[in-house]
C-alpha cells in the first residue's frame, strides 16, 4: 500500500502539468439582463506569428467585434475587451488570434445568454 501510494505522489509531482493553450477566454457575465455589458478576458500565448486578436459577439439579431493588433511575442498575455449595452440575446463569443497572412492559428469561444427586458 505504501509503495501504491509513493507511486502516485511521485507521478503526481513527475507527469508535467497541460501545457499552456494557444488561446483562451472567458466572457462573464455568463448570464445576465439586457442590457448588459460583457467582459472578454482572452489570454494568448506569446508567439513571433501572432499578429492580430479578434473577438465578435454574435446572435440571431445583433453582432459586435473588435481586431486589435498583436506584436508578436511582445504582445500582452492577458487583454481584456468589453462590449458595452449588449441587447437581448444567446450570443456565442468567439476569439481569434491570427498570423500575418490573417489565417487563424488559435480560437477560442463560449456562449453567453443574454435575458432581453419586459416591457
Amino acid at each position: 500500500m505504501r509503495i501504491l501510494l509513493l507511486v502516485v505522489v511521485t507521478l503526481l509531482f513527475v507527469v508535467p502539468a497541460r501545457g499552456g493553450e494557444p488561446l483562451t477566454m472567458s466572457v462573464s457575465p455568463a448570464q445576465s439582463f439586457a442590457p448588459s455589458n460583457l467582459r472578454v478576458r482572452v489570454r494568448v500565448e506569446p508567439d513571433d506569428q501572432n499578429r492580430t486578436l479578434a473577438v465578435t459577439a454574435d446572435s440571431a439579431e445583433f453582432y459586435r467585434s473588435t481586431e486589435m493588433q498583436l506584436d508578436g511575442s511582445n504582445a500582452p498575455r492577458t487583454i481584456v475587451i468589453e462590449f458595452a449595452g449588449v441587447p437581448g440575446g444567446d450570443y456565442k463569443v468567439s476569439s481569434f488570434v491570427l498570423d500575418p497572412s490573417g489565417s487563424r492559428r488559435a480560437s477560442a469561444s463560449q456562449n453567453v445568454s443574454v435575458i432581453p427586458m419586459m416591457r
